[in-house]
């Protein structure tokens, strides 16, 4: 009885979403399942319905259709990684059969604000799982909520999961941090009226509040599953916030919490063998700190990151929508790197810069994997090594930064000659070295555009690309920046 209501509950916050315009792109909660504001209630009986309300949300992020269309681009946060690491020019769009992502890697869509992908799927998504965040916290007392053993970690949940969605907005809508820019409306209460756009340093300030408030309200939180967000995850997501920010004692906060979650001792460094191990199992896997168990039951199949990065899963990378690592970039991998080996090096091949041995389905049967049971990854303790390492740089604490950046690269490389370079660095060539390392250790996990747009670099296209190859292009070109999509422009009377 009990596991049926939490059913029930999952799926009515499931059903919630919010596009922060009219009422046409808005979906209450159905009438036949229990609304989110019973949850307080039964939640003084059933705590278990509480954790129910928080996993609608989390399935959001790997779910087909949370974008709000049928587009084989939209299927939740690994979605948006692959959007932003095209943007990043790091994966090449290197033949292009069926069209997919054709506008993306041509800087098309960037650039009309009434093409849906990734303008419109990205907006959708994102302020629909703040507004599910936004219900679950109202169901519980609400942003000022008394705290209690009841709503303590549903509630650091919520609000690290609304930060997150924050986060991604402010860097796939804004061209850089401009604390007086207006661009995202921000909603703290759930179903919300239309809203005008808040300045980009109101959008932040509520993300460090909702990101310190939840690392101190998980702070005892065990989680049973790694979809869940802990405290670590917490502390990573408010790194990336104060690193993208980069002003004042930005980059040193976002060090601190860092090397907080490296010193916690709780994830080792991604080994040389997991490097080539295929990114699919969160078991096999103990660097990861945020991710999920994915297994048949989930229903994905060749829509999916898997579909798009896999060439053993059958679906748009197997069939000739190739996406593969930017020549340039691959050349810059040094020979003796484990890394290099990630990626097929043979150019008579129509696989040649395929991530073979990177990312693929364990069985390793070309077109293998119809219906998806290899894992997501969205975050892994590596990260924060090469963020301090950036961070530490930055602040010209140069000793710390080339000692994380080796701690990355001893498992690299067999031999610590080859990575002895690094001690000779300083400077900006020591930023520059971080900087490409996080490019090499990160391909197409969706974090190189981040660290594009942190470290404000330029990007050129490796000859690789079928679109614009050779072309160099500025971080904060608004054609790297996502519009705001014409139904929130048309719905939205606040917004020019």
């Amino acid at each position: 009885m009990i596991k049926k209501y939490i059913k029930s509950i999952v799926l009515a916050t499931f059903a919630l979403t919010v596009s922060s315009c009219g009422d046409e792109l808005l979906t209450e909660t159905p009438t036949e399942n229990v609304s989110v504001d019973d949850v307080v209630s039964s939640g003084e009986i059933y705590p278990d319905v509480l954790d129910g309300t928080i996993r609608g949300i989390y399935e959001m992020m790997f779910q087909t259709g949370t974008g709000g269309t049928t587009a084989h681009e939209d299927y939740g946060q690994k979605g948006y990684d692959v959007i932003s690491d095209l943007l990043s020019g790091d994966v090449a769009l290197a033949r292009n059969t069926y069209n997919r992502y054709s506008r993306v890697a041509q800087l098309i869509a960037t650039e009309d604000f009434t093409i849906n992908t990734p303008n419109y799927i990205a907006w959708r998504y994102y302020y629909r799982v703040i507004n599910a965040c936004n219900l679950v916290i109202e169901s519980l007392g609400g942003n000022e909520a008394v705290i209690t053993d009841v709503n303590r970690e549903p509630i650091g949940q919520a609000k690290a999961v609304r930060a997150y969605a924050y986060f991604y907005l402010s860097q796939l809508y804004i061209n850089e941090y401009s604390a007086a820019s207006t661009v995202l409306p921000v909603y703290i209460e759930g179903n919300d009226n239309a809203k005008p756009q808040s300045t980009t340093q109101e959008v932040y300030e509520l993300m460090i509040s909702d990101l310190e408030q939840s690392i101190v309200l998980l702070d005892s939180y065990s989680r049973s599953s790694l979809y869940q967000v802990n405290k670590d995850v917490a502390k990573g997501l408010l790194a990336y916030v104060y690193a993208s920010r980069g002003e004042g004692e930005d980059n040193l906060k976002a060090r601190t919490l860092a090397e907080e979650v490296i010193n916690s001792g709780a994830y080792p460094i991604t080994s040389r063998e997991n490097v080539v191990g295929g990114f699919n199992n969160v078991e096999e896997n103990p660097s990861w700190m945020w991710g999920v168990d994915l297994t048949i039951d989930n229903g994905l199949d060749l829509i999916s990151w898997w579909g798009q990065m896999d060439y053993f899963t059958f679906s748009y990378q197997s069939f000739g929508d190739r996406k593969v690592i930017d020549k340039g970039l691959f050349d810059a991998i040094r020979d003796n790197d484990i890394r290099k080996t990630q990626f097929y090096n043979d150019a008579t091949s129509s696989a040649y810069l395929m991530p073979l041995n990177k990312f693929y389905h364990e069985d390793r049967t070309f077109r293998g994997q119809r219906n998806i049971e290899a894992d997501y990854i969205y975050m892994r303790v590596d990260e924060m090594y090469l963020l301090s390492a950036e961070m530490a740089a930055k602040e010209g604490l140069e000793t710390e930064a080339k000692n994380r950046l080796k701690d990355i690269l001893a498992e690299r490389f067999e031999d610590p000659a080859d990575y002895a370079y690094v001690d000779a660095l300083s400077g900006q060539d020591l930023l520059d070295e971080i900087y490409l390392q996080t490019r090499i250790e990160f391909w197409g996990e969706g974090k190189s555009y981040l660290a594009l747009k942190r470290n404000k670099e330029t990007l050129t296209r490796g000859e690789n690309h079928i679109y614009l190859s050779g072309e160099s292009i500025e971080y904060n070109d608004d054609r790297l920046t996502l519009e705001i999509p014409q139904s929130e422009v048309q719905n939205n009377p606040f917004i020019n």
